[in-house]
């Protein structure tokens, strides 16, 4: 069986790309390694060394990273053995890394692009807890946590639209009660308070590295008045977005 492409983007980083097993001697040292299925399936899985014969051969793609390099570049280790449902839009970012085609600089180019970026989303994903873990403690089936994930994947992509329980269950195909219980299981909050929190973020965003009004930056965060939109923030942060603002402007 022919091995994996070898995609050495570093010493301390190699992606391998493909149907088959992966070459061992491409790896780093102490190696963190990940494999990410056929990309169809939802779930990101820690690998072992001893996995990269038969264990490796239908991940399309496998990632090993050094510890160290883990450490200093994201502050963090996966843990050991864990599994993870994939996000629609990191199994978008895997298909892109598989579709590369062809051989030469250029393509080398494109896959050595693509895996840095999977990766960093990866864990970025990891680091801010977007990432729900196969067979945690849950009572949810395995589906419905795989319908949820994407409910949140929806509401951190389109906050800006007019997102409510109802059609947010409906777009990913739950009921409404089922959503609301799994979003707080999963994600200890609800869906109204998630929509919150990005349209609240994003606009202490704008007020630190914009002009704008701040009765405009509300607006397009989803408020429909200034003083709904101060309340919320003060609420959030403590504070309302002018004093938010003088104080990055003075800082």
């Amino acid at each position: 069986m022919n091995s994996k492409l070898s995609v050495v983007i570093s010493p301390a980083f190699t992606s391998f790309v493909g149907r088959g097993p992966c070459d061992p001697g491409k790896l780093p040292p102490e190696a963190v390694i990940m494999g990410f299925g056929d990309i169809g399936e939802p779930a990101v899985m820690m690998l072992a060394p001893a996995d990269l014969g038969e264990g490796a051969k239908d991940h399309l793609i496998v990632f090993a990273i050094s510890e160290s390099e883990c450490q200093r570049l994201f502050g963090l280790l996966p843990k050991d053995g864990g599994r993870w449902y994939l996000p629609a839009n990191l199994r978008g970012l895997g298909r892109a890394v598989v579709a590369v085609e062809g051989g030469g600089a250029v393509p080398e180019m494109l896959r050595v692009a693509r895996s840095m970026e999977l990766l960093c989303q990866l864990f970025a994903a990891l680091q801010a807890n977007d990432m729900v873990e196969v067979g945690g403690v849950t009572t949810l089936s395995e589906q419905d946590i795989t319908r949820i994930a994407a409910a949140h994947q929806m509401v951190n992509e389109r906050w800006q639209e007019k997102l409510t329980v109802g059609n947010v269950a409906r777009r990913c195909g739950l009921s409404k009660a089922k959503l609301t219980y799994g979003f707080r299981e999963l994600y200890q909050c609800t869906v109204p308070e998630a929509v919150s929190e990005r349209r609240l973020e994003h606009a202490k965003r704008l007020l630190a590295q914009s002009d704008l009004p701040i009765s405009s930056i509300g607006y397009r965060c989803g408020y429909m008045s200034n003083a709904s939109f101060t309340r919320a923030f003060a609420r959030r942060f403590g504070m309302a977005p002018t004093e938010m603002r003088r104080l990055e402007t003075t800082a």
